[in-house]
């Protein structure tokens, strides 16, 4: 009798250890995919901000070219765009997001220079970075949209309790979202031809 009960705990015991690790495998694999899908739609936003930072030293030299006495919002500018790429290089979303703040509001007013310009207005060059500059951004928009809802997801699932545990053997972090914080940055940047 004491072999029988032994042996029925022993099977009990292997069928909830074979559980555990089932569930253990399908968890710690899930949130492996999640993780990549951050990774990914960060990758994504990534190249975007990239364009648009290697645009505006083109944009600036054009405007540069019309506008003699601007040259204070030029070097801050400049200096804007140095700090973007830097905390993008460093893959800091918090550097980005503070960065791409200052950028916000800083390209709209790049932008406003050229009403007092009317050649700078009709400059070819200047019209087509103003409409790929808006491009960019709207791509990314459309794709903070994605990357903030797999941040969502990923902070959520190492969270929710029992996963967390798993979560805690993967040394998992939560992720930073990409919020815009002004209300200038929110605006869309108004394009007059």
């Amino acid at each position: 009798m004491a072999m029988e009960t032994s042996t029925i705990v022993l099977i009990i015991g292997g069928v909830l250890g074979g559980i555990f690790l089932l569930y253990f495998v399908s968890t710690y694999n899930r949130m492996i995919r999640m993780r990549n899908e951050v990774d990914r739609a960060w990758s994504n936003i990534d190249v975007l901000l990239q364009q648009r930072y290697d645009m505006i030293p083109n944009l600036v030299n054009v405007v540069k070219g019309y506008t003699k006495h601007e040259e204070a919002i030029f070097g801050e500018l400049i200096e804007a765009r140095k700090v973007a790429a830097g905390a993008l290089s460093a893959k800091d979303v918090g550097g980005v997001i503070a960065a791409e703040t200052v950028l916000g509001e800083m390209v709209p007013r790049l932008f406003a220079i050229s009403e007092d310009y009317p050649d700078l207005k009709a400059d070819s060059s200047f019209v087509n970075l103003q409409e790929e500059m808006v491009s960019i951004e709207n791509q990314v928009s459309d794709r903070r949209e994605f990357y903030n809802a797999a941040v969502t997801n990923w902070n959520t699932a190492i969270c929710v309790i029992p996963a967390n545990f798993v979560a805690s053997t993967m040394g998992a972090k939560q992720r930073d979202m990409f919020k815009v914080d002004n209300a200038l940055a929110r605006r869309a940047v108004k394009v007059e031809f």
